[in-house]
């Protein structure tokens, strides 16, 4: 079998030893491939490729994504291949990345580090996660396993979805984001990015939130509207949110959201931690085996919901 590679020369030279009965080709994302090459497997990143349609004209059958989210692949040039994609990968960096965001705005870290003599000891008064309230909004891999690690807090977790699928967690409740607006201390989007999610936190979802929510994004950017953010932060409603995704990325110099007191802005690393591409390598190595025996592949993208 003959596998095209786009992520890299190092992890294509890591995928040349692990599949010795397999010929891994490293092709470049950009300009010419080299005539005459052809492969039956493409692995590729979340945003696909400027030569894509190449490497699928050369007798590309099935693809797969090197990452969670598809919202920037181009489905449009891939004709009738199968895409599948590395989803729930991340979702134990993702969510430490949560716990420690929650933690970090109720026991106010860093700004309760001293660095000279306070007025008085004993006089700092600290938050914390026990008995509250946890909305998710999604409730796939990620928020699955952010519920899990909250749910050791002690916290209560309810969720919206957009399937009227039974909530795999029974400690969970379902409910409607409404609700969950009304209730949550802590709101973590962690819903796919789809053109119907686009501004789903708008002004409408954040003028029902409780007064003082801390709002936390580890899905995309386009799920959050951004200046009815800003709205909620100078009104009081919001008291912080904490961003690792935001629209544009990397957010441009002089950006509002670099300066607002209540803004905490990390670049997208969520997903890191040490053994993070293994995790999402995995995935593709576990679908390469049922895809060599004929059986149908894990987290195959529908692409007409885009997830």
């Amino acid at each position: 079998m003959k596998i095209f590679s786009q992520v890299g020369k190092k992890l294509t030279d890591r995928l040349s030893e692990m599949l010795p009965t397999a010929t891994v080709v490293a092709i470049p994302d950009r300009g010419m491939i080299e005539p005459g090459l052809e492969a039956e497997v493409l692995l590729t990143q979340t945003w696909g490729s400027d030569n894509i349609a190449d490497a699928v004209a050369r007798g590309v059958r099935w693809i797969h994504v090197l990452g969670t989210g598809v919202d920037r692949f181009p489905f449009e040039r891939v004709g009738d291949c199968m895409v599948s994609c590395s989803r729930g990968a991340s979702a134990i960096p993702i969510a430490e990345y949560v716990l420690a965001a929650m933690l970090a705005f109720e026991k106010r870290i860093p700004e309760i580090w001293l660095e000279r003599q306070p007025e008085q000891w004993f006089g700092e008064r600290l938050g914390g996660l026990y008995g509250k309230t946890l909305g998710l909004v999604g409730l796939g891999a990620i928020a699955q396993a952010v519920a899990r690690r909250a749910l050791a807090f002690d916290m209560n977790v309810v969720a919206t979805r957009r399937s009227d699928a039974a909530s795999p967690l029974p400690e969970v409740e379902l409910t409607s984001l409404e609700d969950l607006a009304g209730r949550a201390d802590h709101v973590v989007i962690a819903a796919s990015a789809t053109a119907e999610t686009v501004g789903l936190i708008g002004a409408t979802a954040l003028a029902k939130m409780k007064r003082g929510v801390h709002i936390i994004n580890v899905a995309r950017g386009s799920l959050l509207d951004q200046e009815a953010l800003r709205d909620a932060l100078d009104a009081g409603l919001v008291a912080r949110a904490t961003l690792d995704t935001m629209v544009p990325e990397p957010l441009p110099a002089g950006h509002w959201m670099y300066d607002h007191p209540n803004v905490s802005l990390t670049p997208h690393i969520s997903w890191s931690m040490p053994g993070a591409v293994d995790l999402l390598l995995e995935r593709f190595l576990i679908n390469l085996e049922l895809y060599r025996a004929g059986k149908p592949l894990e987290n195959v993208v529908d692409q007409s919901r885009g997830y």
